[in-house]
């Protein structure tokens, strides 16, 4: 069995310039991603796939492969995460290369550890899963939402505007950090799993999309809190 690590890492940021390499406690933040693949130690192969020659230098200073740059198909605002891991994937078949598991990992992603990596992709093996993915539960239950209308709060859903929060189900989203995937499932439905995923549920405290420059600060108070950092 084969396996390889995918680091998407474009360039041209605009809600944070050079976000993927933007500093991150000391180093940049996509270092985060390539480390924690590196020490897994279960992947034949760490590689990034980016547009930008800057990105490229820091990846392989880091310990990743670099062995193309992205095409302007894939480097364009309308790519999908899936387009890239496919352009990626026939890329490495066209040099003679195959993979059976594969893991797409954001670089924007410092909680992402070796660990997390390991435990996802035993469960893929192990389950003979499609896909397995990060999820956190929703701090507040998204059932007793609510909408503004007329300058009014509305409850989106009213059924349950007087249920207790432990009375309703728990709901989860996408940590946005990493996804694991069997290569031979994926391709045939192009990253569309029709079985969908299985779920690996990671603390509050472990994620935070990073989206502003007040994100960026409450990552690098949460990283801290992850690791006992002063």
């Amino acid at each position: 069995m084969s396996s390889i690590a995918i680091i998407t890492a474009r360039g041209g940021s605009k809600r944070i310039p050079a976000k993927n390499i933007k500093d991150f406690l000391g180093k940049p933040i996509i270092c985060y991603s390539i480390e924690a693949a590196l020490s897994a130690g279960i992947f034949d192969e760490v590689m990034v796939s980016t547009d930008d020659e800057k990105i490229a230098e820091i990846a392989k200073k880091a310990g990743a492969s670099v062995p193309f740059m992205r095409s302007e198909k894939t480097a364009d605002d309308y790519a999908t995460t899936d387009d890239v891991l496919m352009e990626v994937l026939e890329t490495y078949e066209k040099a003679g290369k195959t993979f059976d598991y594969m893991a797409c990992i954001y670089p924007t992603a410092p909680f992402v550890t070796a660990d997390k990596l390991k435990a996802a992709m035993d469960i893929l093996i192990k389950k003979n899963a499609s896909g397995v993915m990060p999820v956190v539960s929703f701090s507040f239950p998204p059932q007793r939402g609510m909408s503004i209308k007329d300058d009014k709060l509305i409850y989106c859903y009213p059924e349950n505007a007087l249920k207790r929060s432990q009375d309703l189900e728990t709901m989860y989203h996408d940590c946005g950090q990493f996804y694991c995937y069997n290569v031979e499932k994926f391709r045939v439905c192009r990253g569309d799993l029709p079985d969908g995923y299985v779920p690996i549920i990671v603390p509050e405290t472990e994620v935070q999309d990073i989206d502003n420059s007040t994100d960026w600060k409450l990552a690098e108070m949460k990283y801290k809190m992850m690791l006992n950092i002063d």
